[in-house]
């Protein structure tokens, strides 16, 4: 039996600039990469026609056929992952395995139980950072602690970074040292793990400088084609987060200022698991959530009479995509004019959102709720139609997703404004005075 290495594909679906890959090639061990189609994560997901289980499998597609014209191929596996790695493992003559951090609290914890498995089989596993530019406790207070406001995280981020840390990861100059193989295995069709194609026309992964150029004026209109949508290629790693900062630090320092909130929100993450599933400030945890479920059916349909959020629900509905001035917007509404758990709303753009990342997603919907690091304050509540004047002032967006708007049949408004805004004030003061 060979020696070799594996290379395990998960957060990084890319062969350039990919840094746990470029160790590998130059490992002096043939490189074997692999995939795994994790089970226990699939199960979860209801609709069988998920955009996103579509996007990751036409890329482990890309990923294979650029795999076999290099003359190797990708072993792509669907299971148990555990049992996975053992079958791996006993079939191969591996010395070592490669992979990029993730940071999620399932996945350290999935991490550490292959790496057990790994250390146990006599072979060593080594990971490197990838997804992001600062990790960690690589970006911290002068006494050693995370930071939990994002302003003073951002100047020292900025004042840290140098070439080492936007270096690129040649993994092209060592393509000759992947695992040869003489024939190469076809891939299962999508239908095998309980998926099926969808008709998904995905954003590509590169983006216009002039995007990036007027990112800073047109950002905030979503009427307007003036954001990127490259989240769903930064959360599955098509693109390197060094390549697009080191575009973002030449172009436009705003843009540049999101991909630092990404950074942001994996560290809180990471340095407060407890986030994941609870307020980052726990005392707001005593809220008298409504949870109306009705009302909660109204936001998620696009019904509630308040067109910027419906137009918003809908947009996500139809395509998986929310612009992000709007995100706050409906976020807010939920959970501080309807008094709907974030939670509710999080777990809902979890299902809908292509893309979807733990942390951000968790860091934005606690933002709007106010119980969050640098949270929007509780007595911060959007007005709608305020918005719509400033955002979407000729109903552009809105007449786009909405066709009823306008017409006898459009919902009438599930609540008044000042009233939930009182409503809100004073169930928000009640909670936090526990």
């Amino acid at each position: 039996m060979k020696d070799i290495c594996v290379f395990w594909f998960r957060r990084d679906l890319r062969l350039s600039d990919n840094c746990a890959l470029f160790h590998a090639l130059n490992s002096g061990l043939p490189v074997l990469p692999i995939f795994i189609f994790d089970e226990s994560i699939l199960e979860k997901l209801d609709d069988k026609n998920d955009k996103r289980v579509d996007f990751i499998y036409q890329n482990i597609s890309i990923l294979k056929n650029k795999l076999n014209e290099l003359g190797s191929d990708l072993i792509v596996e669907y299971g148990n992952v555990e049992e996975v790695w053992k079958n791996i493992l006993h079939d191969h003559g591996v010395k070592k395995v490669f992979v990029n951090h993730d940071y999620e609290p399932d996945a350290i914890n999935r991490d550490n139980i292959v790496k057990d498995i790994v250390s146990t089989a006599g072979a060593h596993y080594h990971s490197f950072k990838d997804q992001c530019v600062f990790e960690k406790d690589e970006i911290v207070k002068d006494d050693g602690k995370p930071y939990t406001v994002f302003t003073p995280y951002s100047k020292k981020w900025k004042a840290k970074l140098d070439d080492f840390y936007l270096r690129s990861f040649p993994s092209e100059k060592y393509f000759n040292n992947f695992f040869k193989v003489e024939n190469s295995t076809p891939l299962f069709p999508i239908e095998r793990i309980g998926f099926i194609k969808t008709n998904a026309i995905f954003p590509i992964a590169d983006v216009s400088r002039n995007i990036i150029q007027n990112y800073s004026l047109q950002r905030d209109f979503p009427a307007i084609n003036g954001t990127s949508h490259l989240g769903i290629h930064l959360r599955f790693g098509t693109i390197s987060i060094r390549e697009k900062a080191r575009l973002a630090i030449s172009l436009n320092e705003t843009w540049l200022n999101e991909l630092i909130w990404r950074d942001f929100y994996m560290m809180i993450l990471f340095q407060f698991p407890h986030v994941a599933k609870s307020a980052f400030k726990k005392e707001y945890e005593q809220i008298a959530w409504r949870n109306n479920e009705d009302e909660f059916y109204c936001w998620c349909e696009g019904k509630t009479g308040y067109p910027i959020v419906d137009a918003g629900m809908r947009e996500l509905n139809e395509t998986g995509f929310m612009h992000n001035r709007v995100r706050m917007i409906v976020a807010s509404f939920l959970s501080k004019h309807l008094l709907i758990d974030w939670r509710w709303g999080e777990a809902y753009f979890a299902k809908k959102l292509l893309d979807f990342d733990l942390s951000a997603n968790n860091g934005g919907w606690q933002w709007a709720a106010g119980c969050g690091t640098d949270a929007a304050p509780y007595f911060r509540v959007f007005n709608p139609t305020l918005q719509t004047e400033k955002f979407d002032k000729k109903f552009e967006y809105i007449k786009k997703w909405l066709p009823d708007f306008g017409t006898t049949v459009y919902p009438k408004p599930i609540v008044e404004h000042l009233f939930a805004r009182n409503r809100c004030l004073e169930v928000y003061k009640k909670g936090l005075s526990r």
